[in-house]
């Protein structure tokens, strides 16, 4: 099971589930805990191959990771602490294992928000995909993370996240970086799922005005889906809870605190 830890309110009965992404950990949350545990019930986790969730004996010699595979495991920790329907918040890559899983399961979702949230990848992050499948065997992982964190976060303000990002990305293995590297022959067809179908599941999507990859595609979505809501933050890259999380925080937990009052 997931490495993940628990902080339970004396008086809410609402639970808050965060995801994080691929190379990251739950400690790229250590911004929000603080606060959030104030209102409600908050579930982190560390995905699988991430930060204290080491590889599996079962997953130890199977290379082939499914992102349907990744949410059960998501679905494994819920199930086991007995959570029947938690508000979710993702960032980046985790904003995909949420919408997946609310795709599945929608009945265990009480509502998403998702932050820099990945929808479509254009031209420059199909490249970038193609440079990775190229040398992901090839170039040692972390010089590829450095690489693509910088394209993704590329301004000065976005610093803190990258150095994040690539501080807890150092206790990946390079067989691990492959697995998920190989999740990208998946990830298209799933996207389009995703811009196509509305399940009409409240959805808060939290993007920076920076995230030039990836707030395009929201924009869209937005305009086209029931219960779904856009909020810029301006002068804010992609990891938008670690570079104003004032911001974040105050937003969310208004979004969330709306469906318990």
């Amino acid at each position: 099971m997931l490495n993940h830890t628990q902080y339970l309110h004396k008086d809410s009965d609402a639970w808050v589930t965060f995801v994080h992404g691929a190379g990251g950990s739950s400690s790229v949350w250590y911004k929000q805990v603080r606060e959030f545990k104030k209102h409600f019930n908050v579930l982190l986790l560390d995905l699988r191959g991430h930060g204290d969730s080491k590889a599996s004996i079962k997953n130890a010699f199977n290379d082939i990771y499914t992102f349907d595979a990744i949410t059960d495991d998501i679905l494994e920790v819920i199930d086991y602490l007995k959570i029947e329907k938690s508000h979710f918040i993702g960032i980046s890559l985790g904003t995909i294992l949420i919408r997946n899983l609310a795709e599945k399961h929608p009945h265990r979702v009480e509502s998403m928000v998702l932050g820099g949230a990945i929808m479509k990848l254009g031209f420059q992050s199909q490249v970038l995909m193609r440079l990775g499948t190229i040398f992901k065997s090839i170039v040692p992982y972390l010089w590829l993370y450095k690489f693509f964190a910088f394209v993704i976060m590329p301004h000065s303000n976005h610093r803190e996240s990258r150095l994040l990002f690539v501080r807890e990305a150092k206790k990946l293995y390079q067989n691990e970086f492959v697995r998920w590297f190989r999740l990208t022959s998946e990830i298209n067809p799933l996207l389009r799922l995703f811009r196509t179908a509305d399940i009409k599941i409240p959805t808060l999507y939290v993007m920076g005005g920076e995230d030039y990859l990836f707030l395009p595609s929201v924009k869209k979505i937005v305009q086209k889906h029931s219960l779904c809501s856009l909020v810029t933050v301006e002068h804010c890259g992609h990891v938008v809870n670690v570079e104003q999380p004032q911001i974040f925080n105050q937003l969310v937990i208004g979004y969330v605190s709306d469906f318990n009052s």
